[in-house]
């Protein structure tokens, strides 16, 4: 059985290819610039030719590739985009406007795409991956599944703030399902307002195999509790560290305890040391990480948490992790099965495991370390 699992995320998008028949540290896989990494090339390339640009496409992430555009436009260069694709930028189509991107509709992109630079935005591009495992003799056929994770603000009512309407989202997830692996779906289920997610199911051209689709921080803190050091306690605390967000969950027995958001621009070793104590012990409030430009924090189990003794109370993990080195809460570095920049794509092998039980049993062997066989690729049969 194979699933194959990508990680989305703004420096690099990270691609695991899971076998059953060998140990997941055989498996293949790839770290890759990212999508809007991608993008933001095109765009200083048109920017360095004074081109003027189209965009196509979907929703898909922004940081680098918004940063591109605003400099392509104050180079006094033009930019037309789709509906589909200016709301990469902001839901609200008049804000794209304003920003001085000119939506354009379908038919009239097709008639730029023959007279200026065309950009194509998209988060999962199946074709992009298989083209790139095919060039190493790697083939993507007989799927069981793919899974593929990015992260969604939402889409957030007029004059609601997205970073509210995001944390009442995770809120209501953990309370219709206290696990890391609701923040999970097949991709005919996923809920309206998650508008990015919706359009990494729109653009799996090509693909046939069952989607799941997942949040990124989730799958990453899930990833990381299959780190041997970590999946040993009945209680911890992970942290994600990642280039835009830092998400921690307080886990138990009875599933996710507290559940903290901020944005990792606006945090410090210091910082971060305060909130993880106060996540720990139960006494931050949704109102100190708000208020300080964050998305927010929860509490649901009354229980602290120790962060000190003997013993380790909390991990870390994600790109940005060495901000905790310094730390003096001492964490744990996960990193399962030896690779720290897969986590999130073990995260999205758990899940998919939960969303689709008749597989479940054979992921979960290999994340316990009982999957494979200990044959090395090169002996499988047909060499994948």
């Amino acid at each position: 059985m194979k699933i194959l699992t990508v990680d989305v995320g703004t420096g690099t998008q990270d691609i695991f290819l899971y076998d059953s028949r060998i140990d997941l540290e055989n498996g293949f896989k790839l770290v890759v610039p990212s999508p809007t990494m991608i993008v933001r090339q095109q765009l200083q390339y048109a920017t360095k030719r004074g081109e003027a640009v189209l965009l196509t496409g979907v929703i898909m992430g922004g940081g680098p590739s918004h940063w591109a555009t605003e400099s392509h436009l104050k180079a006094g260069f033009e930019v037309f985009a789709t509906p589909d694709a200016a709301r990469s930028f902001n839901d609200d189509l008049d804000q794209v406007s304003e920003m001085g991107i000119q939506i354009v509709s379908e038919d009239e992109a097709i008639q730029l795409t023959k007279k200026i630079s065309h950009v194509e935005l998209l988060d999962f591009d199946y074709r992009r991956i298989q083209n790139a495992m095919g060039n190493f003799g790697i083939p993507l056929n007989d799927l069981a599944a793919v899974a593929v994770a990015v992260f969604d603000h939402g889409d957030a009512p007029s004059g609601y703030s997205d970073r509210q309407f995001r944390f009442d989202y995770l809120d209501a997830r953990i309370r219709q399902e206290n696990r890391l692996s609701a923040f999970a779906f097949q991709s005919d289920n996923v809920p309206d307002i998650m508008t990015r997610l919706k359009a990494v199911v729109s653009s799996a051209k090509g693909l046939d195999a069952p989607l799941v689709v997942m949040d990124t921080a989730p799958a990453a803190v899930l990833g990381a509790t299959f780190d041997p050091m970590v999946n040993q306690r009945d209680r911890v605390l992970v942290a994600n560290v990642g280039n835009f967000h830092t998400l921690a969950f307080r886990l138990g027995n009875q599933g996710i305890e507290g559940v903290f958001e901020h944005h990792t621009g606006l945090v410090d070793v210091q910082k971060m040391d305060r909130l993880l104590v106060s996540l720990a012990d139960g006494s931050l409030r949704h109102e100190d990480i708000f208020e300080d430009h964050g998305h927010g924090a929860l509490i649901y189990g009354s229980e602290a948490l120790a962060l000190s003794g003997g013993d380790f109370g909390m991990a870390v993990t994600g790109p940005r992790r060495s901000m905790m080195r310094d730390s003096t809460l001492r964490p744990y570095f996960a990193a399962p099965f030896g690779d720290m920049m897969i986590t999130g794509c073990f995260g999205l092998l758990a899940a998919t495991a939960d969303i689709y039980p008749e597989i479940g049993e054979e992921i979960y062997d290999s994340l316990q370390g009982v999957g494979g066989s200990g044959t090395p690729p090169w002996e499988l049969e047909n060499g994948s």
